[in-house]
């Protein structure tokens, strides 16, 4: 049997090393924890003592993560990269490589050192508290949202010095620097209509939420113009997504003109089946990415995409990093994308 409480020592008592230890006990969510012991008026008295009293019992000093971190100065910034939407991606995936190369220049720039760590959240459900309380790093950048929305959400109420690179919804408590995604994915399908296309395809996994606000805004576009567009859903290492594609293609040959990808290596992945098949592109199918990549002019032929400014996106990270480590609680940045055309479409 798997034992779900807060650790225990060997023939000891329950040791409470984390939030969500904490709210395990006290039987309500580690945002509940955050803000009671923050001293928020969000969460009822009855409540709030509950959980201060658990926390004197166990050891558990209200704040004690916050305080920890103005007493001590590591020099170290954090960068998860969190894979709950697809663990067979990878670190060395081009558009975290970029992004990574940025920020590791950024930082170095301000005398910081970067500490990377990729996780899996299904197999550490405490993957953001543990790092943010490990006492490691000052300040942490979130790398993509995946499906991890509310645990970010959660650790935000009691942590200032995080921003997150993904997708801003209205009324989210994190920090977040991202593109207009809803914005991009209308630019993708107006330019694959008004090239011709009748018939679309989006190609990408939607559980993550900076691909979900893509399709949405490709949908709405294609459904105020009349044009019928489905999903396809691809997995995100170009091994499997290739693999996807082809079996796309070969049950739907024929039936769309134009394809949306979520990613620019995804869209590279698809160019490749298409070839392969003898399918012309762009007479055929046109085919849109998304990113901007180095790699996406280099292509034969070279690439349509949606820019997203990923330069000034590491920029916007750790500005804003450095900025909440002072105590500022700043508001999030969303940077406009802008349609590249080249010869995919």
């Amino acid at each position: 049997m798997v034992d779900d409480d807060p650790v225990k020592e060997t023939g000891g008592p329950v040791r409470v090393r984390t939030i969500t230890d904490l709210a395990k006990l006290a039987g309500v969510s580690p945002g509940t924890v955050s803000r009671a012991l923050a001293g928020k008026s969000l969460v009822n008295a009855r409540t709030r003592e509950k959980i201060e009293a658990i926390a004197r019992d166990h050891g558990f000093r209200p704040n004690q993560m916050a305080s920890r971190f103005r007493r001590q100065k590591t020099g170290v910034i954090g960068v998860v990269i969190p894979l709950g939407h697809d663990r067979r991606q990878h670190v060395s995936d081009t558009f975290f490589m970029t992004l990574l190369g940025y920020l590791a220049d950024e930082l170095t720039e301000r005398g910081y050192d970067l500490m990377l760590r990729r996780v899996i959240p299904d197999k550490d459900e405490d993957w953001l508290d543990r790092f943010i309380g490990s006492g490691l790093v000052d300040g942490v950048i979130v790398v993509g949202q995946s499906d991890q929305f509310d645990r970010i959400e959660d650790v935000a109420d009691g942590y200032l010095p995080m921003v997150v690179w993904g997708n801003h919804q209205e009324g989210q408590r994190h920090c977040v620097v991202g593109t207009d995604n809803v914005l991009g994915g209308k630019l993708a399908a107006e330019r694959l209509i008004a090239a011709g296309c009748t018939s679309l395809a989006f190609m990408g996994e939607t559980q993550a939420i900076e691909f979900a606000a893509r399709q949405t805004g490709a949908k709405a576009v294609a459904d105020e113009r009349g044009v019928p567009i489905r999903q396809w859903a691809t997995h995100l290492s170009s091994e499997k997504a290739a693999g996807d594609i082809a079996r796309h293609l070969e049950r739907h040959a024929g039936e769309i003109d134009g394809i949306f990808a979520a990613t620019d290596m995804i869209a590279i992945a698809g160019l490749k089946q298409l070839k392969e098949r003898g399918v012309d592109v762009p007479g055929s199918i046109k085919l849109i990415g998304f990113d901007d990549l180095p790699i996406s002019s280099q292509t034969q032929p070279a690439l349509t995409t949606i820019r997203q400014d990923i330069a000034a996106g590491a920029r916007g990270l750790v500005d804003l990093l450095l900025r909440r480590m002072g105590g500022d609680d700043t508001e999030s940045l969303v940077l406009p994308p802008q349609l590249i055309i080249r010869q995919t479409a």
